[in-house]
Formats: C-alpha cells, sequence, structure tokens
C-alpha cells in the first residue's frame, strides 16, 4: 500500500497561512497516464526563480508507503531540459518513517536551483517534479535498528 495525503490544515497554515480554500482545492499528485512511471507534484504557489536562485517550496503533502521501498522525488525531463532548473539535491530520497514524523508529519518539501542565466516563474498547478515510488533491497548483514526517526532529516 501507498499513497499521497494532504498534510494537516495545522501544518500547512504554517506555510501557507490562514487558507482553507487553497487547502481545499490542491490537488495530490497524479500521473499523466498509465505508462507514466511519476507522480507529478503540483506547485501550491505561483513562483520566480532568478539566476543561481535557491528555492525552497513546501508541497502541502506527505506519503505513505511500505517499508521496503522508498520515493525518490526527480525533476520532471522538461524542467531540466526547457529551464535548466535542478533540485538541490538532485534526487531526494524520502524514507518510509519520513511519514508522520513528529517534527512536521511528513510534510515533503522541494529545494529547486535554477541553474539558468534567465528568470523562469512558474504558476500554482504546474508541476515540475515527480515522485516515483521503489522497492529496495538490504545486505545480508543488515541490522535491524528498530529505531523512530525523531526529526524530519
Amino acid at each position: 500500500m501507498r499513497d499521497f495525503e494532504k498534510i494537516s490544515y495545522e501544518e500547512f497554515k504554517k506555510n501557507f497561512g490562514d487558507n482553507k480554500k487553497l487547502y481545499d482545492e490542491y490537488p495530490l499528485p497524479s500521473r499523466s497516464s498509465s505508462g507514466t512511471a511519476g507522480y507529478d507534484i503540483y506547485l501550491l504557489e505561483d513562483i520566480t526563480l532568478k539566476p543561481g536562485e535557491i528555492i525552497k517550496i513546501p508541497t502541502g503533502i506527505k506519503s505513505y508507503f511500505q517499508p521496503d521501498e522508498v520515493l525518490f522525488l526527480i525533476v520532471r525531463s522538461s524542467t531540466g531540459f526547457k529551464y535548466n532548473i535542478r533540485l538541490c539535491n538532485q534526487v531526494a530520497v524520502i524514507d518510509s518513517d519520513y511519514y508522520n514524523n513528529p517534527s512536521n508529519e511528513g510534510h515533503i518539501f522541494l529545494k529547486l536551483q535554477n541553474h539558468s542565466d534567465q528568470t523562469y516563474s512558474f504558476k500554482r498547478g504546474d508541476h515540475l517534479v515527480q515522485g516515483v515510488f521503489v522497492k529496495y533491497l538490504t545486505t545480508d548483514s543488515d541490522i535491524n535498528l528498530n529505531k523512530n526517526r525523531t526529526s524530519n532529516y
């Protein structure tokens, strides 16, 4: 089982203010076709990225999935090719125990950097990043840590 959820309204207000209309209306990530691996993550606000600028973007979403899975966040090909915009960490790794962590409910953020020499503006509803769920393996010598996540990093 895996899916996306909205963060609570209380968590939402920390980043977007008291905007119930936006909270009620914004979409969860979705695939554009049956052959698409990635779930498009939509911007909740208009953004502008100047050349060289880095911006941290709250998504309003969290995700749950199996303990042996990971959610990779990857810039859509068109975002990199057309605009030369990248995730600061290139590929974001969202672990299964990030979901509902005590510090921010597992709220997923994006950190984008404009590597071009032009300013680009994007509108609410645009999708620059996609999420891909992947099953992973562990080593034979792996130790079950039985620790709980206590922070968002």
